[in-house]
């Protein structure tokens, strides 16, 4: 194995000094992907060896203080990155089917240790069989999203494989998970010695969505600033806002708004937990706080998801129609676009200059950018038999112009 990696090594070293810019199109997208499966196989023979290496306790016997701290050291990597490596390790040494999915390439190292960190979590909750079936659905059937989505998928993965035990364990998670943010919440303004400060810190969902909204409203893009200056920016602004008066800007002054989306066949049932509209799970007596304090919009839904009372529509996509947008889209609705409802426009399908109404049917999330695409005429839209709007891609990137989704922003 030892002189297979070493030829491996050195077969590599050749390909980095090798020029790219003579590579046909078609080949340096075959390359990319070469090198990328690659580098996941690699990935998978080294969590092998840090197996190995701290089963034998070979780093204490070396007199190193954790395995982590032995690889830090003869790997040059964070410490941050060494814990993750060994944790991952040890998880992968368990999991016959993650490593399969990693040594072949299927999966991701990012990929992995969701996987794992669910099947960590899903042990002290359900059965055996439960988690072993809950990491054959992750590996098979979603390693083709992207860690994003893959994560959205894993919080909800129960709901696929064992329903009848899903809802007690997600409200059990949700209380769980608000349990530790609140235990473990913090914030620290440290002088840097260079004229700045790091602001570092834990907080909880809700009172990180509290931040958001009350953020979100100064720090929309300029063209001059950075997302990051200008989330900066915000965060001071709202601070001397504070300072100088009790009124916040005209879109964030409004006592908050809770959208309380419930599935028509358990709306009589008791609350067990809720979703932000940022799809952050919050537990039940979370939701109950927020409500005390709230003005509260019943959002009923059927069976598909579809959205079946939002109260009286207006002219303009704003209010309970906007509302029934977010829930519907829950963000920019474009293909790929992770963009938050924030950001977002309602746009008619059919223009407003051509007869099109202002109407559930007729409208869609957008944030600015994708607007602009839609409004230039290549790309159309549809909204599809069950609700949802469908993309058609113009024909140089898809001769058989094969509708898209976005899969980012469904919490279902």
């Amino acid at each position: 194995m030892r002189q297979t990696l070493e030829q491996l090594r050195d077969v590599a070293g050749r390909c980095a000094g090798s020029p790219v810019w003579s590579l046909p199109d078609a080949d340096l997208v075959s390359s990319l992907h070469a090198v990328h499966d690659a580098e996941q196989m690699l990935a998978a023979i080294k969590l092998h060896l840090v197996r190995e290496i701290d089963g034998r306790n070979l780093p204490v016997g070396q007199q190193a203080a954790s395995t982590a701290v032995w690889l830090r050291e003869h790997l040059h990597v964070s410490i941050h990155t060494a814990r993750r490596m060994v944790d991952l390790a040890q998880v992968v040494d368990k999991r016959p089917v993650l490593d399969a999915a990693l040594s072949t390439g299927a999966v991701t190292v990012e990929q992995a240790q969701i996987v794992a960190k669910t099947v960590r979590d899903l042990a002290s909750e359900v059965s055996p069989d439960v988690v072993d079936l809950a990491e054959k659905t992750l590996v098979e059937d979603f390693a083709g999203w992207e860690p994003a989505i893959l994560r959205k998928a894993a919080q909800r993965i129960l709901a696929h494989v064992a329903p009848e035990v899903a809802e007690d364990a997600d409200r059990r998670a949700a209380e769980r998970d608000a349990k530790r943010a609140q235990q473990t919440r913090a914030f620290t303004l440290t002088n840097n010695g260079d004229g700045r400060y790091r602001l570092t810190g834990w907080l909880d969902a809700e009172a990180a969505a509290t931040i958001d909204a009350a953020l979100d409203p100064l720090c929309k893009p300029d063209g001059q600033r950075t997302a990051t200056q200008r989330r900066a920016d915000a965060l001071a602004e709202v601070c001397r806002l504070a300072l100088r008066t009790t009124q916040l800007p005209a879109n964030g002054g409004d006592r908050p708004q809770v959208v309380v989306t419930v599935p028509y066949d358990v709306l009589r049932q008791e609350l067990r937990h809720g979703h932000l509209d940022t799809g952050e799970r919050l537990s039940a007596q979370q939701v109950r706080r927020l409500a005390c304090d709230a003005h509260i919009i019943p959002m009923i839904l059927g069976g598909d998801g579809q959205i079946l009372d939002v109260g009286q529509s207006r002219r303009l996509f704003t209010g309970p129609l906007r509302r029934a947008l977010v829930a519907r889209d829950g963000g920019c609705a474009f293909p790929g676009c992770d963009r938050p409802p924030r950001w977002c426009d309602g746009h008619h399908i059919t223009h407003w200059t051509a007869g099109g109404r202002t109407a559930l049917h007729n409208g869609v999330l957008l944030c600015g950018y994708h607007h602009r695409l839609i409004h230039r005429g290549e790309w159309e839209v549809r909204i599809a038999d069950d609700g949802k709007p469908d993309f058609i891609p113009p024909t140089y990137m898809d001769h058989d112009r094969r509708p898209r989704r976005n899969i980012y922003h469904p919490r279902t």
